[in-house]
C-alpha cells in the first residue's frame, strides 16, 4: 500500500535560491546543527517566524545536568536542617564534604569533556 498524498497546500513545490558567502553559510550550517535541524529546515523557520527547537543537548551533558540538581536538592535539605537548629554539626559537616568532593567531580567531567 503506497503512502497517502500530501495535501496540496501542504506540498513544498517552490524552490527559492540565493547566494550566500562561504562565511554566513558556516553560521547558518553550524546553527542549524547545533539545534538538530537540517539547513533547509532551519531557514524555513527562521524565515517564517516559527519557533526553533531549543539547542540540543548530548546525553552525556543532559546526565551531568540531572546530577547537579540532585546536588542542588541535597544542599537545599542540608540547609533546611542546620537552619532549623536540630542537627549534629558533624553530621552536617561530613555531608557537605561529600557534597564538595561531588561537585570537583563533576567540574573536573565537563572539563574533561570540553576539550
Amino acid at each position: 500500500m503506497a503512502r497517502p498524498k500530501k495535501d496540496i497546500s501542504k506540498q513544498r513545490t517552490i524552490v527559492i535560491a540565493f547566494r550566500v558567502s562561504k562565511s554566513e553559510y558556516v553560521i547558518i550550517a553550524n546553527n542549524a546543527e547545533t539545534i538538530g535541524l537540517s539547513t533547509a529546515e532551519y531557514i524555513r523557520r527562521k524565515c517564517t517566524g516559527k519557533s526553533l527547537p531549543k539547542k540540543k543537548v548530548n546525553p552525556l551533558d543532559r546526565k551531568l545536568f540531572v546530577e547537579l540538581s540532585r546536588v542542588g536538592n541535597n544542599l537545599n535539605q542540608l540547609a533546611r536542617v542546620s537552619n532549623s537548629g536540630i542537627h549534629d554539626p558533624f553530621s552536617i559537616s561530613k555531608q557537605l564534604e561529600e557534597v564538595k568532593m561531588l561537585l570537583q567531580q563533576f567540574k573536573s567531567n565537563i572539563v574533561d569533556n570540553d576539550r
